[in-house]
């Protein structure tokens, strides 16, 4: 693979260029982002929503790993490889619950939902369910690093980032008035849009709000651009707030419960941030709402999106109305995010240049970006650019 040249990314945002080309449509430049920015981090990978109860078991595949999300008998959210180990066969195809043990479908090898083996059938012959050379203990699930917070599933494939505390620290400071329990809206409160575009362009358009007269102009009209900053945390976290958010009421002016105990700042306020690498999240003094970004390839994209409420029985026509508010939003980027990635295959574009007034959350990701395939390709042996 030709290493692309990354030291014009590196510049101030006022000199700086954009990512090249090929980080949105090469697949050996995607291949090794996954090893630089995603298996590296605490990545997301789901909800803990999504796995409600003891026994849910989801299966997810994560950059071509095979993973199996699961809440065990103990309550625990886990993630395993979804595969037996004794030869490597996927144990779970489609969401289900795990009412005993969960079973291999080829020779019926069991593991507990905390990933302990506990049944090798005939292992040893005809009606010998033990062997000397199979040590059960030795041979459970293969158990991949995770953490929930802010209900999102948080998981490090390569098990040497830092405790997710400290990697997250600042953020975890930002928004520590929102450290209370949240309630997802159930199934009026979650959907999935699929993109035709490189998983990064989602991250870029989300943390500017330079766009928004022109993408959306109707939340533009209430929370216009001027009333917006930009925040910028480098080599973490880049986004988004407003100083002027409106409730959503009802026939009879009621609103969603707030959360309790929020400075004033939080009455007309919120915020939107990209947690490096691939979750979006914002906060509201009433609900909160999580995007887990699911890369499928260089240019396709598939966005969960999930939104929570500060009391488990709110207004149930509120939420729907709540979530195709922001669904209409969202959709509005998408012919943005598109556009930007088929703009990506002319060939004499050189990545672009930012406005240092209103890019800075943008090219922060791309520092962010550029930075961490530089340590990638130091610690492999490639020479950085």
């Amino acid at each position: 693979m030709t290493l692309t040249q990354l030291e014009t990314v590196r510049r101030p945002v006022d000199q700086a260029n954009g990512l090249p080309n090929a980080h949105y449509v090469d697949m050996a430049v995607f291949d090794e982002e996954k090893h630089a920015l995603l298996f590296s981090q605490w990545a997301g990978l789901a909800v803990a929503a999504d796995v409600p109860e003891p026994g849910d078991a989801v299966p997810i595949d994560f950059l071509g790993m095979p993973l199996l999300l699961l809440r065990d008998k103990s309550g625990a959210v886990r993630v395993f490889q979804n595969t037996c180990r004794h030869r490597g066969m996927i144990l779970v195809e489609e969401p289900r619950k795990i009412e005993g043990a969960i079973r291999c479908p080829y020779h019926s090898w069991c593991y507990a939902t905390d990933g302990r083996l506990v049944s090798t059938p005939h292992v040893g012959g005809p009606g010998r369910n033990t062997h000397d050379a199979v040590n059960r203990s030795e041979l459970g699930l293969v158990e991949i690093r995770c953490h929930v917070w802010f209900d999102v599933v948080w998981i490090n494939v390569s098990g040497d980032a830092p405790e997710f505390n400290d990697a997250m620290a600042d953020v975890l400071a930002r928004w520590h008035e929102f450290d209370k329990p949240m309630y997802h809206g159930g199934t009026n409160s979650k959907f999935q849009l699929e993109v035709a575009s490189n998983w990064k362009l989602a991250v870029e358009n989300y943390c500017e709000s330079y766009h928004l007269p022109w993408v959306h102009p109707g939340l533009n009209s209430y929370s216009r651009l001027e009333d917006h900053y930009n925040i910028e945390k480098p080599g973490e976290y880049s986004g988004q707030g407003t100083l002027v958010y409106r409730q959503l009421r009802n026939e009879h002016g009621q609103t969603f419960p707030d959360s309790a105990g929020l400075s004033d700042k939080w009455d007309t306020a919120a915020e939107y941030l990209a947690i490096y690498p691939n979750v979006l999240l914002g906060v509201h003094r009433d609900h909160a709402f999580a995007i887990v970004l699911l890369p499928q390839g260089p240019e396709r994209t598939v966005e969960n999106v999930h939104l929570y409420y500060t009391q488990p029985d709110t207004d149930e026509g509120m939420r729907a109305r709540n979530t195709q508010l922001w669904k209409t939003v969202f959709e509005e980027d998408i012919f943005v995010v598109e556009g930007m990635q088929r703009g990506r295959h002319a060939p004499l574009f050189d990545g672009g240049r930012f406005s240092p007034a209103m890019d800075g959350p943008t090219h922060c990701f791309h520092d962010w970006v550029a930075a961490k395939i530089n340590i990638h390709r130091a610690t492999t042996g490639r020479a950085a650019q």
